[in-house]
Parts: structure tokens; sequence; C-alpha cells
């Protein structure tokens, strides 16, 4: 059971990783139309700026203050410079130009940071596992990172349906078209979506950076995955993100840690070892296809 406790535990993580990129990736794809293959480096961004900062410093917390809005100010740039000349183009030309900005962040981040990973180091109160249960020894810095992504969860749902720019979004991603025939600044509202979308990646790649290596091409590593949580959730669904990346992380982590365990009782170890890791590699697109077979619009299409 204390196993079972704690791989639960890192699929919330890992779940909650997923939902801070895929929230921003689902309203750019759900209000703007456009498919952001670029997405993951801004996540790359975050994860490289906060950590840097926070070495150099060395005060943690203030690498956080630099990657949230060294995040946003990149994804600014993305949207004023590329995104709006493709707004009324199809979604080959947006694929083309966003793999092109993949390339380009990669260069650039190896031109500056060099190609070797970078590790932040964790003020000992985070990194001193605690005992949540009996026999269950834990980092606090893990949990830290469930809960702040359960508060901006928390944050995204009161901005979306408790606010005037939350109605804004909302409507922008049913008729866009009579948003702007109402008056509202709808490139202005992109813009702020698109900022919005890059700070949580900046926020999801600053926390994960302690746990995972910060190197070149992290982004790519993790952005099918949050491809699978936006379409699973339905496009343009913050609920549906949330709910998809929690189960997704918490399915895929399951797999990983007891799968290989439940084969080895019908086969030799090492063949039970190989084919469990190989289904559980496949386990969330198994799932993604499940799910579309009954649902092709996802589990929370938004207006449906």
């Amino acid at each position: 059971m204390t196993l079972i406790f704690e791989q639960l535990l890192n699929g919330l993580l890992y779940g909650v990783m997923l939902f801070l990129l895929a929230a921003g990736l689902t309203l750019i794809f759900g209000i703007m139309g456009v498919i952001n293959l670029a997405h993951g480096s801004l996540y790359m961004v975050g994860a490289f700026v906060g950590t840097w900062v926070a070495n150099e410093s060395g005060h943690f917390w203030l690498g956080l203050l630099a990657a949230l809005p060294a995040a946003m100010i990149a994804g600014f740039i993305v949207e004023l410079v590329v995104m709006r000349r493709l707004y009324s183009r199809d979604h080959l030309d947006q694929v083309l130009a966003t793999f092109a900005l993949i390339l380009i962040f990669n260069e650039t981040t190896t031109i500056i940071f060099g190609r070797q990973p970078i590790f932040s180091q964790l003020p000992d109160a985070l990194a001193t596992p605690i005992e949540i249960l009996p026999g269950l020894p834990y980092p606090p810095y893990r949990l830290l990172i469930i809960l702040a992504g359960l508060l901006a969860a928390l944050g995204l749902y009161l901005l979306i349906n408790k606010t005037r720019i939350g109605m804004l979004v909302r409507a922008g991603s049913t008729s866009r078209e009579m948003v702007r025939a109402l008056g509202v600044d709808i490139r202005l509202l992109y813009t702020a979506v698109f900022g919005l979308g890059a700070l949580l990646a900046g926020l999801a790649g600053f926390m994960t950076g302690p746990v995972l290596a910060v190197q070149v091409g992290m982004g790519e590593q993790i952005l099918l995955a949050t491809f699978v949580v936006v379409v699973i959730g339905g496009v343009g669904s913050i609920k549906g993100a949330f709910i998809a990346g929690i189960v997704l992380g918490v399915v895929d982590t399951c797999l990983r840690a007891f799968l290989p365990g439940m084969l080895a009782t019908f086969m030799p170890g090492p063949e039970a070892h190989s084919l469990g890791i190989g289904i559980a590699s496949m386990g969330i697109y198994l799932l993604m296809a499940i799910v579309l077979l009954f649902r092709p619009k996802g589990l929370f299409p938004v207006g449906g």
C-alpha cells in the first residue's frame, strides 16, 4: 500500500505538470485555432532562465520570479512577431512556422547555456524528505509542485468562469467573429491569452527543473503527452485539461511502476520488463484512442 500511495503521488505530480502545459495550449488552440508546436519551447525558457538565476543568485525563489516573466515575454514576442501572421493561414503553415520556432529556441538556448544539462539546488527545507505516512518518506518539494498545480487550476477556474476577461475568453473560443463585432480588441485578447499560456508553461518548466534535467530539447519530450491531454480533455476546456492531465499522469506512472512486475508472474523477468515498459509507453495513447472512439471531441468539449 505504501508503494501504491507513493506512485499515486508521483502520478499526481506528473499530471499536474501536464495540466500546467496543457492549460495554456488548449486555450491557445481553442480560442485562436493555432497549432503551436513551440509551446514546449516556452516551458524550456522558463526552466533555463529560472534555474540559471537561482544558481547564480543562490536563492531558489528568485529563479521563480525570473522564470515567469521570461516565459511570458518570450510568449508575447512569439505572438506579436510570428503568430499574428498565422491566424488566417491553414494548419500546415502553422505547424511549419512553429516547428521552425522550436529549432530557433533550441539553437539559441544552446548558444547561451551550452549543451550540458543544468541542475538547481533546492533549499534544505524542501530537499529533506518528510514522512507523510509510516514508512513513506517523500520530498516536500514534490508536494509543493502538486500544491502549486492545484492552486493554478483553481486560479484558472476563477479567472475563466468568474471574471469579465474569462467571459471574453469563453466567448472567443465559440464565436470570435461575434466578439470582434461587439467591439472587443480581439488581437489584444489573443496576446493576453498567449502570454497566460506562456506563463503557465514557464511555471511548469521551473518547478520541474529540480526533478528532471534542464536540457535543450526538454520541451519536445513532453509536448506530445501534452497534446494527448488536450485531445482527451477537449480542445479549449480547462476542466478537461485538468481531469485528463491528472488521469493520464496517474495511468502513465502506475503502468510504468507496476505492469512489468505483473507480467513477471507469467513470463521471464527480462521479457516481462521489456514488454511492460513497451506497453506502458503506449498506455496514454491507447487511452486516447478509446476516449476518441466514444467521445470524438474529447471528454469536455467547449459548448458540449
